[in-house]
């Protein structure tokens, strides 16, 4: 047994692991092995024919080539390209000023994001999901008003055009390596990132492949 610092304690640590072929996958401009833990700041890019599978605590996300995206726990931030979420637990996707953001957070919902030319597309594939407009002052926290969001319903896509430029990648942090990268809270997650195992094992058995992304 490791005895972990009491300020780093499992319950803290917000990781996910990332799975790939190990070819055009890449983290905080490191290429990725098949299987690596996240945490909060760490950022992936995937090469144009690659593909990668994020699994989080109650969500997969499958990540298409071409795609820069960057994990922040419960949220995602994409700078550009393509996923396909699927999640129990309201996991959402910010692009620039806009979030995507299931409806009902504790509903099994599956929805696709695509963010070419600052044009964000959204398909709510199972559940309805809300696309919300933020402040670029106060995007990450700031709770929306009725009149700055739009309802994608189930079996619905909408496209909207992001005017705050990219999404914010944060790459100054990532390639630093925040508080989280530590050893201890890499040994943390690791108690974790157990959990995060059997949710994909139980919900989803698709193999990651280039000719079958989700």
């Amino acid at each position: 047994m490791v005895q972990l610092p009491a300020a780093v304690s499992a319950a803290d640590v917000q990781a996910a692991i990332l799975r790939s072929n190990g070819a055009g996958v890449s983290v905080n401009n490191s290429a990725a092995p098949t299987s690596i833990a996240l945490f909060p700041d760490d950022y992936i890019q995937t090469n144009k024919g690659a593909v990668a599978r994020l699994e989080i605590s109650g969500s997969t996300v499958d990540i298409s080539g071409d795609t820069i995206v960057q994990f922040e726990g419960d949220e995602l931030v994409l700078d550009h390209g393509r996923l396909s979420v699927h999640t129990t637990n309201g996991l959402r996707v910010r692009v620039g000023c806009l979030v995507v953001i299931p409806v009902n957070l504790t509903t099994w919902t599956q929805y696709d994001v695509a963010d070419v030319d600052s044009k964000l597309t959204v398909s709510a594939l199972k559940s309805d999901v809300n696309i919300d407009q933020r402040s670029k002052e106060k995007q990450a926290k700031q709770k929306t008003t009725g009149s700055n969001r739009a309802t994608v319903l189930e079996g619905e896509e909408k496209s909207r055009t992001d005017h705050c430029g990219a999404a914010y990648i944060n790459e100054g942090i990532a390639a630093k390596g925040a508080l989280l990268n530590s050893t201890w809270a890499r040994l943390a997650g690791a108690v974790v990132v157990g959990g995060i195992t059997c949710f994909a094992l139980c919900h989803n058995d698709d193999p990651i492949s280039p000719s079958k992304p989700k």
